[in-house]
């Protein structure tokens, strides 16, 4: 009889021939919460395949209307649908209270929003080079009208290159590119990255007429897989990309501070692009809280060579 390994409950047992994993999981004691009874009309079954995949059937009709309503990844299935052919199969409950429960619900109220996809992609983080001076020289609705009037700009050039914008954090951005053609990531975040290098000259002419000062911006890119899913309650979700290069690209922003630089790139934007992509200099540096030295890049403006 197929072995069933249940986490995080730490149990394993065997299921009988047919047997779906959630009647074999209730059968055995595991509180396995499932909302709509097991007739696949919720999610809240779901298990995290971890080993055995192959062990189990394709998606029956019920389980697969609602993969592809959730646009759920191969490896996580409906417990009330499932029955192992054979084994073992190791997985993971990730709904096992009434708040995952409610998390749940939410889902199936909007379809339109991943759960959770893995994709490699190109992360830029952008910042304003000393902004808290410039800052505070203004009055707080000036300052607003500013950012306002910089970030309509930066995210139009995103946008241009097929990238998304992420989030801003106080007068930095952060973007994502890949999300529509992974091939193409780190070309188009390099070309934006770029081509935002020049917007912003085009800016300052206005910022220095209208406040007798410019703005220079700092940006960082690094490249990798990462896992893009909404997060947040019901009034509060958003688009979020999760994972190491995101960090890693924030710290080769911050990098340029210390490098004299205005757009550094990873070793893994350098290797994804190969020779077509041109550098002035490159630079082994530190990375603030990550463990040794790391191979960066300067890349030149739009308008350089």
């Amino acid at each position: 009889m197929p072995r069933l390994l249940v986490l995080p409950d730490n149990q394993q047992f065997d299921s009988r021939p047919g047997e779906t994993i959630l009647a074999a999981d209730l059968r055995h004691g595991v509180a396995h919460v499932h909302a709509c009874g097991g007739q696949a009309r919720c999610s809240t079954c779901r298990v995290q395949v971890l080993d055995g995949l192959e062990h189990l059937p394709p998606r029956n009709a019920p389980e697969q209307a609602l993969a592809q309503r959730l646009r759920l990844p191969d490896n996580i299935r409906l417990a009330c649908q499932t029955s192992a052919t054979a084994g073992p199969v190791r997985f993971r409950r990730p709904v096992i209270d009434e708040l995952d429960v409610r998390l749940t619900r939410q889902e199936l109220a909007h379809p339109d929003q991943q759960l959770g996809e893995e994709k490699r992609l190109a992360v830029l983080f952008s910042d304003i080079e000393d902004y808290t001076v410039f800052a505070e020289t203004l009055p707080a609705y000036d300052i607003i009208h500013v950012l306002n009037r910089y970030f309509e700009l930066m995210s139009g050039v995103v946008r241009d290159h097929q990238g998304r914008v992420s989030d801003f954090i106080g007068d930095g951005l952060m973007a994502v590119f890949g999300m529509d053609d992974e091939a193409t990531a780190a070309a188009d975040a390099v070309a934006a990255g770029r081509a935002m290098l020049l917007a912003v000259e085009h800016l300052n002419p206005y910022l220095r007429t209208m406040y007798g000062c410019g703005f220079r911006v700092r940006i960082g890119i690094h490249y990798g897989d990462v896992v893009v899913g909404h997060i947040g309650g019901p009034d509060t979700r958003k688009l979020a990309t999760i994972g190491d290069p995101v960090n890693v690209a924030a710290r080769i922003e911050a990098a340029n501070k210390e490098l004299g630089t205005s757009l550094l790139v990873s070793q893994a934007v350098v290797d994804a692009l190969g020779d077509s992509l041109t550098v002035r200099r490159g630079f082994l540096a530190p990375l603030k809280g990550k463990k040794g030295m790391h191979r960066l890049y300067e890349v030149a403006p739009a308008d350089s060579a």
